[in-house]
């Protein structure tokens, strides 16, 4: 089957189980719906004006593999898992490296997510090489497989940053900017964070080309980078740690 040539990359985190009012959790059942839904467009006739939905995981949280990978398996379908390689087998709730190399095992494509999900524009040349070097390796070592795409944390980066990710080896660094990407991939790859509240009828309406939705989202996002550049990213953790219910504030904050 003919795949278009536009990709819409989504991307999730945890799931529960009761699901969370921490807007980066999503409820087993409606990620259930969601994988129903991107099921049944990727079974339908294609073409260049549609959209194909793809699924990533950031972090590496332990729900990925005990609820996300059989729902997947379930329905034929892949993601590409970006894991925070310091937090690999030593973080309560995340995986370990025996669950990491199941999910490689399974077809799915493991990617890096920095060492410690610092953000990579507050980094010295001595911590790139950490969050971007060290982790790649280690991921190749433990895994044996090439890996080659890496997941801004914070979805932050510069120009310096871009160069030290391909410095590093990544061919694809995927972003939190929310825009379709027509292929063949380029290097950086935008992405659209997919919240808890994000209900099936949403985001049928979201993959339907012809609904405006993406173009909305996106002037959207261009008003949130200019209050990240306003406020700064200290300022800006602390507000979007309130707004999102989160009960302890994160420096990489979306």
């Amino acid at each position: 089957m003919r795949q278009p040539l536009r990709r819409l990359y989504l991307l999730y985190h945890e799931l529960r189980d009761r699901g969370s009012d921490y807007s980066y959790v999503i409820d087993t059942r409606l990620f259930q719906t969601h994988m129903d839904l991107l099921a049944r467009l990727r079974a339908a006739t294609p073409n260049n004006a549609a959209l194909w939905p793809e699924v990533t995981f950031d972090d590496g949280h332990l729900s990925n593999i005990e609820l996300a990978a059989p729902i997947l398996q379930a329905r034929g379908m892949t993601a590409h898992f970006f894991i925070t390689v310091g937090w690999t087998g030593t973080k309560a709730g995340y995986m370990g490296w025996d669950e990491l190399r199941s999910l490689h095992a399974a077809g799915h494509t493991i990617g890096a997510h920095g060492w410690t999900h610092t953000l990579l524009t507050h980094c010295s040349d001595a911590e790139l090489h950490t969050e971007l070097g060290s982790a790649r390796q280690e991921l190749q070592d433990k895994l044996g497989a090439p890996v080659t795409t890496m997941s801004l944390p914070g979805g932050r980066s510069n120009p310096r940053v871009l160069a030290a990710c391909k410095a590093a080896g990544y061919i694809h660094i995927f972003t939190s900017t929310p825009q379709a990407e027509t292929m063949p991939l380029g290097t950086t790859v935008g992405r659209l964070n997919i919240r808890g509240d994000a209900q099936l009828e949403w985001l049928e309406k979201l993959l339907d080309p012809s609904s405006g939705m993406l173009a909305g989202l996106q002037r959207k996002d261009k008003i949130k980078a200019a209050a990240k550049r306003l406020l700064g990213d200290r300022l800006y953790a602390r507000l979007w740690a309130l707004a999102n219910r989160q009960h302890s504030e994160r420096e990489y904050a979306e």
